[in-house]
């Protein structure tokens, strides 16, 4: 006797084809060119399938972000800070580089005027990155590796904005080659060594 199908691996299999087309649509196509009725075809699914696991094409595309970055930029810890964050931020930039990059670039701009989204980005892709970022920092402060007075927050902040400063204005192309000069300018400071002695 042929055992029925199995309904659970049929919705995985589903929810699979949903998020990889997703990628691909918006990364060939850009975010706003796509709409959730492509999305459907594309993947062989209905659209009401989709509107049942994701409320808008921003959540869709968020969610297929994190399913498609999953563990790819966790903080290493080598008990060398600088190594780590080099090797950290020049993966997060090769990503940016790729289809990722296309769809992140869309759900932001879409945040501009979907504040639902916004606070999406910031509890699913944001914070959970920063708090696992600050966890590094507060190791390599407490062995010496960095001042202990700035707060490890700011710290992020100051050693990722030149990526997504980079990524979302395109001021100067997004290149891993550039990581450890601005990983190094970051962490060295931008004061002179006479800087404490000149007048303001």
């Amino acid at each position: 006797m042929t055992p029925a199908p199995n309904p659970d691996r049929r919705s995985a299999q589903a929810r699979r084809n949903i998020l990889d087309t997703t990628i691909e649509l918006i990364a060939r196509n850009g975010h706003a060119n796509v709409t959730i009725e492509a999305i459907a075809a594309a993947a062989g699914v209905g659209k009401t399938t989709i509107y049942r696991w994701w409320p808008s094409k921003g959540a869709l595309a968020l969610d297929a972000i994190n399913d498609h970055v999953g563990e790819a930029l966790d903080f290493p810890d080598t008990g060398d800070v600088v190594a780590d964050l080099r090797g950290q931020i020049t993966e997060l930039v090769n990503l940016l580089n790729g289809d990722i990059g296309v769809v992140f670039r869309g759900v932001i701009a879409e945040a501009q005027s979907a504040p639902a989204i916004g606070a999406a980005i910031l509890e699913t892709i944001i914070e959970p990155r920063t708090r696992a970022c600050q966890a590094r920092l507060v190791t390599a402060v407490a062995v010496g590796q960095l001042r202990a007075d700035i707060p490890t927050r700011a710290m992020v902040e100051l050693l990722y904005a030149p990526v997504y400063y980079r990524l979302l204005l395109g001021a100067d192309a997004l290149r891993p080659q550039d990581v450890p000069d601005l990983l190094d300018h970051c962490l060295t400071g931008l004061r002179s060594p006479a800087g404490d002695r000149m007048a303001p």
